[in-house]
């Protein structure tokens, strides 16, 4: 009986704070990608955390890019250049778990893998790994 009573007390309090959780999750990964086509800086600027790093692994090296550099290709609309019938964003939370969740976003040119991260009671992208489609 306990257990019963633990798992309807775990459905009807937890899997709204989840849901809730997931579509704020959700959001912040289309304020990246949607902000971007439509170089709203101000959008991804409010999906990012500060320390943003955003990677690309090239042969032997590894490219990366701060939070302040993917604000600024956003404010100069390099994203606009993607005609709107080729814009893509498909979102897809991979997990979350406490404070942390991965999320794999298919764009018109690439995927990106962000790692989100509830900060302040906020969440934010803190870790994108990216690789452009062949």
């Amino acid at each position: 009986m306990r257990k019963q009573l633990a798992f309807v007390l775990f459905v009807f309090f937890a899997l709204p704070l989840l849901a809730d959780d997931r579509d704020e999750i959700r959001r912040v990964a289309l304020d990246y990608a949607e902000g971007w086509y439509a170089g709203d800086a101000d959008r991804m600027a409010g999906a990012l955390h500060p320390d943003l790093a955003k990677r690309i692994a090239k042969g032997d090296k590894v490219d990366h890019m701060s939070a302040e550099k993917l604000i600024e290709g956003t404010r100069r609309g390099s994203g606009k250049k993607t005609p709107k019938e080729r814009q893509l964003a498909d979102v897809r939370i991979l997990d979350v778990f406490g404070n942390a969740a991965s999320v794999r976003l298919e764009m018109s040119g690439w995927i990106d893998y962000l790692h989100v991260a509830k900060v302040g009671g906020e969440w934010k992208i803190v870790n994108v790994l990216w690789e452009l489609k062949k």
